[in-house]
């Protein structure tokens, strides 16, 4: 029998972690909660941990700190209880490489769902790179591709760091070259939810995205804007 996926909880409130905690726990999942940081490490240190539901908003170290420090040593699962609904709160998380967030007051059937989500990405993902461990460099264009180390360098080797969120987002359009993808789809691959008609954060990652591999990113050539319709990959991509 499949053990159950292990969550940690972590929220400074004491009945909001409790309340979450207990629902999973009713649907079959093994359950930690944490006050702080500093306590969700205490758990990471003794157990694996498959996914993090985490509070922004926390006194001393926030949730955002946490999911900084933690993206340097680890790609486990984050999703963001958030009290804030701007867009730019929102896209720092995904920045920062959050999987996906709900903002508060949330129903815990939607988190419920959106947890399902993002560990059945994870477990497609990790199966799509165990299928191409042999195929760890990708040429896209003029650029290379180091797929195990999420590091893009030139013809020049000179390197280009990327977030999280824009190697995600550009492996999504490896997998797809030349197909239309929505912003819908982008958002939905990336960190696996439906966008709202008012969630631009998929347009703000391309731009960022732009800025680093397109030789004018006002004229982009590269990933090309389907007005109406979405964002294409039009380079070429081969693995080596």
């Amino acid at each position: 029998m499949q053990s159950a996926a292990h969550i940690a909880v972590v929220d400074d409130h004491q009945d909001i972690r409790e309340l979450v905690g207990q629902y999973l726990e009713q649907q079959g999942y093994r359950v930690s909660v944490a006050e702080s940081g500093a306590a969700l490490r205490r758990i990471i240190d003794k157990d694996d941990v498959d996914l993090i539901v985490l509070d922004v908003m926390m006194p001393g170290e926030d949730g955002l700190s946490v999911c900084r420090a933690l993206r340097s040593t680890t790609e486990t699962p984050i999703i963001f209880l958030t009290a804030m609904a701007e867009d730019t709160d929102r896209i720092v998380g995904l920045e920062l490489g959050a999987d996906d967030y709900l903002v508060k007051p949330f129903n815990p059937r939607e988190l419920l769902a959106r947890i399902r989500a993002v560990l059945r990405r994870a477990k497609t993902s990790a199966s799509s790179q165990r299928d191409r461990v042999g195929a760890s460099i990708v040429r896209i264009g003029h650029w290379k591709l180091n797929l195990g180390r999420q590091e893009l360098a030139g013809d020049d080797g000179v390197g280009v760091p990327l977030s999280t969120a824009e190697f995600r987002l550009l492996r999504v359009f490896l997998d797809r070259p030349g197909l239309v993808l929505s912003r819908e789809q982008l958002l939905d691959l990336t960190v696996g939810r439906v966008a709202d008609i008012f969630d631009r954060s998929i347009d703000n990652q391309v731009s960022r995205l732009r800025k680093k591999i397109e030789p004018d990113p006002k004229n982009p050539s590269l990933i090309r804007t389907h007005w109406g319709g979405g964002y294409s990959l039009s380079a070429e991509v081969n693995f080596e």
